[in-house]
């Protein structure tokens, strides 16, 4: 791995000094906002000017807003450590901003405005955002991250049909499990990355023993299936095949997991929660499979990889990134610790009120409630991290 750059000379605000900064903060705060505004709207007690039907503005939303803010803040400050160039800051940063927080609001008064000028609007971000990753990797030669060019592209364009799909056929399908797809192909990349690292490092120093499994044939053949599983659930997700290859694919991706000796690291809760949220990738998958045969509500699986696989892990990067970026101990405090619980419990809600209709009605607000609570509370613990200078 490249040494991580040092700084350009910078005086302008501390928010604008690295790519996690307002990704971070400006995704969480949405994350918590649009689920609070989403509730009302789900119960027809409030509406926004959207040209989006009220489920398909949340899914974007959730999707293309919130997840696509968070990886942007972990690409622009893993990338200069992949590749040993300096990282986007000031105005350049700035420009990323304003994007993202224009397609926000383009999509929130589409209606006004009009679905195609809102969806350039919209794009524009991930546009900019792929032009700034490529021109960094292919300047600081990083052939093997190029993988993440693709999963940019693909949430580009599952950005693009969605608005289409919103506009010509009034619910957006084929967008929303393209953007779940390309996300989790993302989870299980860099998860395959980082989880492993972390414990390891963490175990030498604290519990000596078993150690986590180096990335091998294993991985590649897991995240390969797990793709071409994907792929058939965004293609025909209603199909016998189509289930039994996302069974099939989770229980290797649980395979996976237990290979990275999760059971070792109960004490370092940064740790932990990286194995619990990767836990709903296989549990995801093998719900979605299983309503791809009938047998479930399909919305039980998407949440476990929505609201755990992706919600969940993007807390658990974001905490422990913005951290060590900001020079300050790694260490889960108990406000973080209760961030954790709060997000876990919302997925868990989520998914019994998907899989038992009859509470639906009582879990569904209660797993709402949580996760606001969740993304509002890492605000508060990381406002003074995210918005002052870097300590030492």
């Amino acid at each position: 791995m490249a040494p991580t750059p040092r700084l350009r000379p910078y005086e302008g605000p501390p928010l604008l000094s690295y790519g996690f900064r307002p990704f971070f903060l400006l995704g969480s705060l949405y994350a918590g906002l649009a689920v609070v505004v989403w509730l009302p709207m789900f119960t027809g007690e409030f509406a926004l000017p959207t040209a989006f039907a009220a489920r398909d503005w949340h899914i974007h939303e959730m999707l293309y807003g919130f997840v696509s803010a968070v990886v942007a803040g972990f690409l622009l400050t893993a990338i200069p450590n992949w590749t040993g160039r300096l990282p986007l800051q000031g105005a350049p940063l700035l420009t990323l901003v304003l994007a993202w927080l224009t397609g926000r609001i383009a999509v929130a008064g589409s209606a006004g405005i009009g679905w195609l000028p809102a969806a350039l609007l919209d794009l524009s971000f991930l546009l900019l955002l792929t032009a700034a990753v490529t021109r960094e990797i292919l300047a600081g030669r990083n052939w093997r991250n190029l993988k993440v060019l693709a999963v940019l592209a693909t949430l580009f364009a599952g950005n693009a049909l969605f608005h289409a799909e919103a506009h010509l056929r009034g619910a957006a399908e084929y967008g929303t499990r393209i953007g779940i797809a390309a996300t989790l192909v993302l989870v299980m990349l860099i998860g395959g990355r980082i989880i492993p690292s972390f414990t390891r490092n963490w175990l030498a120093r604290a519990n000596p023993g078993r150690m986590p499994m180096p990335f091998d044939t294993f991985d590649k053949a897991a995240v390969v299936g797990a793709v071409a599983a994907l792929t058939a659930w965004v293609v025909v997700p209603e199909s016998t095949a189509t289930g039994a290859a996302l069974i099939a694919a989770g229980f290797v991706q649980g395979l996976r997991l237990a290979r990275w000796a999760g059971d070792r690291i109960w004490r370092d809760r940064l740790v932990l929660i990286l194995h619990v949220a990767y836990g709903f990738v296989p549990l995801g998958f093998v719900l979605v499979g299983l309503s791809a045969l009938g047998l479930l509500p399909a919305a039980a699986g998407v949440h476990a990889w929505t609201g755990g696989a992706i919600g969940a892990m993007t807390l658990a990067v974001m905490s422990r990134a913005s951290l060590g970026h900001t020079g300050r101990p790694l260490a889960a405090t108990p406000a973080l610790q209760a961030v954790y619980v709060l997000v876990t419990a919302s997925v868990l809600a989520r998914v019994c009120g998907a899989l038992h209709p009859a509470w639906s009605a009582a879990l569904l607000p209660l797993a709402g409630a949580l996760w606001a609570a969740a993304f509002f509370g890492f605000v508060g613990a990381y406002w003074r991290a995210l918005t002052g200078p870097k300590l030492g």
